[in-house]
């Protein structure tokens, strides 16, 4: 990269990762170069965060009670005033806020600006009913693309980078958190959108991408269609790939990286809370590190709603102490983590989060056991004879739930003898059962027969209530 110093972090024996040092000006008003995109917040020790915290929630309380109707009254009906909030550990005190909320005050209800300081809304999609509306002031713009610039900072990214993002465009937050991140840190962002894997795989070759932004499950997707068309990723430019807006499994990482070549990182947010960007890996791959500047994280039971200590694995739910147009007080995000206080390999201090290992709202109950497809998917990709490409079917049959899943096998599978193909079948699931303590069909099927996806993954098909 031109101009720039580097220092190699050898993540892959294949193909050396470069990390990067971002430019910033110190007083003299000359070039320094940090590991950090903001090292001073990245770094900052946990007492002094915390007291940051702390300031933050207070301003962001009086805010929310002065300007948002919704909010002063869940706190009266609590018995609550702004001033009852002194430390952090009355954070748990503060009602929840639930997805319901946001569509229940559509569209402007959350809104603690007028809508003349607004400079973008987005919405959710996928959902049934009124959307979620989300609006950001300038400021918040600002922010945002710093924090996505963070992540792109950790990926190795850099001003020499070409970054091809292909996170939807338009009302999804993915597409254009990722530019105005990628455009803040000075690299050159390829606004491809999703879609159009032919053009992608292309584009990647000519414009010579060095980083792939999308969902893992696309990524997936790429790489297959790649090597079908005989493209060799070891001799493309592309060495980092940053992947989220669902969740994906150890495992799956690994499939990316081997097939891809590069290092795969995991990202996380969430259009109410700000978009892609409230976490990040770094190389460490040992947690996502949430951005405490601006955001305070819990765990809570998700039955009783109470807190959970560190290391306990419950639902998060996210405080964001820095946003004007909207923001929300102990957001339900109905992922299921837990997070990880301790200071990273890597220097930062800010807490980490552990992959996500489903939503309560997406969780299948199958005769009375809970069962997250990421857990299915950990346990296919673990055999190697199978494509990391499945299918849940979850039907009743009688009075009782029947789960079958359909598995994608590789091409060499497929053409194998029926005995090997029944030890396969029989092994797969005695371990579906060992992990998820409830007994599956198992039915193979031939490579390349489930649909793909180029955005989130469809896992899933339960019949139960057609």
């Amino acid at each position: 990269m031109r101009g720039w110093r580097s220092r190699r972090l050898c993540f892959k024996k294949s193909k050396e990762v470069m990390i990067y040092m971002n430019p910033a000006l110190n007083s003299s008003g000359k070039t320094e170069k940090a590991l950090y995109w903001d090292q001073e917040k990245e770094t900052m020790p946990r007492e002094k965060l915390e007291q940051l915290q702390l300031q933050r929630l207070k301003t962001t309380i009086k805010r929310v009670y002065r300007s948002v109707p919704f909010y002063r009254e869940s706190f009266r009906e609590k018995g609550l005033e702004p001033e009852d909030i002194k430390s952090l550990e009355d954070l748990k005190k503060l009602p929840l806020t639930y997805k319901q909320d946001l569509r229940d005050n559509y569209p402007y209800g959350l809104f603690t600006v007028p809508l003349s300081n607004i400079v973008r809304l987005h919405a959710s999609s996928g959902t049934t009913g009124k959307p979620s509306v989300v609006g950001y002031t300038r400021r918040d713009i600002v922010n945002w693309a710093d924090m996505v610039a963070r992540c792109l900072v950790m990926a190795g990214g850099g001003k020499g980078d070409v970054v091809q993002n292909a996170y939807g465009y338009g009302l999804f937050t993915g597409g254009l958190g990722i530019h105005y991140g990628v455009e803040r840190l000075g690299a050159t962002v390829v606004p491809v959108s999703g879609g159009n894997t032919t053009r992608q795989l292309m584009l990647m070759q000519d414009f010579a991408s060095t980083i792939l932004t999308c969902t893992p499950s696309y990524a997936l997707f790429l790489a297959e269609e790649g090597q079908a068309a005989g493209i060799d990723f070891k001799k493309l430019p592309l060495r980092a790939g940053i992947f989220g807006a669902e969740p994906w499994s150890e495992n799956m990482r690994n499939q990316l990286e081997a097939k891809m070549d590069i290092i795969a990182l995991d990202i996380y947010g969430l259009s109410e809370i700000m978009g892609p960007g409230v976490s990040m890996e770094c190389p460490a791959k040992q947690g996502a590190h949430i951005f405490e500047d601006h955001f305070i994280a819990e765990i809570i039971d998700p039955d009783t709603c109470e807190p959970l200590p560190y290391g306990a694995r419950g639902e998060l739910v996210i405080t964001t102490i820095n946003k004007e147009a909207i923001p929300l007080l102990r957001y339900r995000t109905r992922d299921i983590t837990a997070l990880r206080p301790e200071k990273c390999s890597c220097g930062r201090t800010h807490v980490r989060m552990e992959r996500i290992t489903g939503r309560t709202d997406d969780m299948l109950i199958i005769r009375g056991v809970n069962v997250f497809p990421s857990q299915v998917e950990s346990v296919l990709l673990e055999f190697g004879e199978t494509e990391p490409h499945y299918l849940l079917v979850v039907d009743r049959v009688g009075d009782l739930d029947d789960l079958e899943i359909q598995v994608e096998l590789s091409e060499k599978m497929f053409s194998d003898e029926i005995r090997r193909l029944e030890i396969l079948e029989s092994r797969i699931r005695h371990k579906i059962l060992s992990v998820l303590n409830i007994s599956a069909r198992i039915k193979f099927v031939e490579p390349r027969s489930i649909p793909r996806s180029e955005g989130k993954a469809k896992r899933v098909m339960d019949r139960r209530d057609l």
